[in-house]
């Protein structure tokens, strides 16, 4: 094999074009293999020249100078990175399995001097990705160790009922705003999409007696709501009900007005008659009164005191015609 191979090679006449033509097809392969460069769809790349930063590209094939000149570095800057604190997932999958009880991440002093296990994760992107390389460089470490900074400030302003309970929302969007203030502080480039608090429970010790605050809480809000339902349900029928008197009084006031003004133009006609012939309204009015008089008894009977058949008609005077 060898005896052939030496025969091969003593056969072939080195020329210096071939030897030209040698070193340049290696020329164009190397430059073929360090000029292009892919960037995935999630991707933008980061691309330096003699190790100084030159541009930001994006997705698709790429060109950057051959031979080590340009250096390219792929950030995964569409995807969403997840950090956990107090806890860790160890499998993923179907059903994921964690290890709970990182007390170094998870135990935190309350404003109320009590101590709880607060177990958290947050989730960010790369925005900007030429800060994320170059800026700091314990990326991973500096993400956790203002993330744990930020949340146990917060938690330590609280009282520990407040912290399981009615601030936990709060305590999240707080905490969202500050790492996000902090992160483009220390131009890291990142941006906090979600902060959100797991789990949190007082250490094992106390728990029994933290659940019957719990239930007594619970009890408390119960009954609020009972007696928020109950008064809604009474407030509407009783304003119900006063507008509806206050309608009848109404009613009945423009009852009284319209009255009062119909007898004021009855009363005026009848004078106005009266100023004309007196003694006829007289006996007119006279009249009308012993017909309403008569016209209420029932069953009775009008008798001529002289046996005349004259009813006699007495004048407003007195006398009698």
């Amino acid at each position: 094999m060898a005896q052939n191979l030496k025969r091969f090679f003593t056969k072939i006449r080195v020329t210096p074009a071939l030897v030209i033509g040698i070193i340049a097809a290696l020329v164009l392969i190397g430059i073929v293999f360090t000029s292009f460069f892919i960037v995935d769809a999630t991707e933008q790349a980061v691309v330096t020249r003699f190790g100084k930063y030159l541009k930001t590209v994006g997705p698709g094939l790429q060109y950057k100078m051959p031979f080590g000149i340009d250096r390219n570095y792929n950030v995964p800057t569409q995807v969403v990175q997840t950090e956990q604190f107090g806890f860790q997932t160890v499998t993923s999958g179907i059903t994921n399995q964690y290890q709970n009880g990182i007390t170094s991440e998870s135990t935190m002093l309350t404003g109320d001097l009590n101590i709880v296990d607060v177990e958290w994760i947050i989730q960010y992107r790369i925005v900007d990705p030429a800060a994320w390389l170059f800026n700091v460089q314990e990326r991973t470490q500096t993400i956790r160790d203002i993330s744990q900074s930020v949340v146990n400030m917060l938690v330590g302003d609280r009282a520990i009922l407040d912290v399981m309970g009615s601030e936990r929302s709060a305590i999240e969007s707080q905490a969202l705003e500050q790492m996000n203030e902090n992160f483009r502080q220390f131009g890291l480039g990142i941006n906090v999409l979600t902060v959100r608090l797991q789990n949190i429970v007082p250490p094992a010790g106390v728990q029994d007696a933290f659940e019957d605050v719990n239930k007594a809480i619970q009890d408390m809000n119960r009954f609020i709501n009972e007696g928020k339902e109950a008064y809604n349900s009474e407030i509407p029928k009783a304003q119900g009900e006063a507008d509806r008197q206050v309608q009848v009084a109404q009613g009945y006031a423009i009852e009284r007005v319209n009255r009062a003004q119909g007898d004021i133009a009855r009363f005026n006609s009848v004078y106005e008659e009266y100023r004309k012939s007196p003694s006829v309204t007289r006996e007119r009015l006279y009249i009308e009164a012993m017909e309403e008089i008569f016209a209420a008894q029932e069953n009775s009977t009008l008798i001529d005191g002289q046996l005349e058949n004259v009813l006699p008609v007495k004048t407003l005077s007195g006398g009698a015609q």
